[in-house]
């Protein structure tokens, strides 16, 4: 019963912060693309890899909770 609940915990938890992440970089994306327009061709490719690298800890949480959740680790 634990590990069902430890499993679902990583993947909602893990879903909750790349959400959260998310909204602040792109809200931060539109407020330097206000401040300075000449700028939005870095700050995109700037943006983009963050996107990617925040995006990362959710597959690496439901990985991990399929683990968890099928009792091969923990």
């Amino acid at each position: 019963m634990t590990t069902i609940l430890a499993g679902a915990l990583m993947i909602g938890f893990g879903a909750l912060a790349a959400g959260i992440g998310d909204s602040i970089l792109f809200a931060r994306y539109m407020e330097g693309i206000a401040r300075q327009p000449e700028a939005r061709g870095t700050l995109f490719g700037q943006t983009m890899i963050l996107f990617g690298l925040i995006e990362a800890l959710p597959i690496i949480s439901i990985a991990f909770g399929i683990l968890v959740l099928f009792g091969l680790v923990g």
